[in-house]
């Protein structure tokens, strides 16, 4: 479980931090602009790791979403954020990572009223060791090859996080990359 004193980053629209705040006071119905990040993580034979946020989650408890996401703590470099976070949220080791979309953000309300608003920048990486969640975090998970997972987004969007439904395409297509 993440300490109760948890910060997040706040940061303007050029992506510059500007102060910090309390995860627990920041995500509302006027969430601001915040550093996060994605990761996408593949299986030795290119499926993708999608995961099912636990019904105990803040915002979009249930839906099935990327590999992970999180904040990095204020000082805190975000490649070390993101393996904290891996570690944490799924036991796993990673390998590989890359820094795939740095500029990716997005704003979403989920159907409570919470909004989601972050300059998100999306890494990839390969999965090393197996697969441990925290049932805190991830209620169900599963390795889904990236064809069939981009049609089930296209299919039942409302099944999907919508970060993750941003994400795919972008990471898809080479331009963005």
């Amino acid at each position: 479980m993440p300490p109760l004193d948890e910060y997040v980053v706040l940061v303007d629209d050029g992506g510059r931090p500007i102060g910090e705040a309390l995860k627990a006071d920041v995500h509302t119905a006027s969430t601001p602009l915040h550093l996060a990040f994605s990761c996408h993580v593949e299986d030795e034979l290119g499926n993708l790791l999608v995961t099912r946020r636990a019904l105990g989650k803040r915002t979009w408890p249930g839906v099935w979403t990327n590999s992970f996401c999180g904040h990095p703590a204020p000082g805190e470099d975000l490649r070390d954020a993101v393996i904290r976070r891996a570690r944490h949220e799924l036991g796993l080791e990673l390998a590989d990572l890359e820094l795939a979309l740095p500029d990716f953000r997005y704003r979403a309300v989920d159907a409570a009223g919470i909004v989601e608003h972050e300059l998100c920048p999306v890494f990839t990486a390969t999965a090393r060791g197996p697969v441990e969640p925290d049932p805190a975090e991830v209620m169900d998970w599963a390795w889904y090859d990236r064809k069939r997972l981009t049609e089930a987004v296209r299919l039942a969007p409302f099944a999907f996080s919508p970060w993750l439904a941003l994400q795919l395409p972008a990471l898809a297509d080479p331009v963005r990359r």
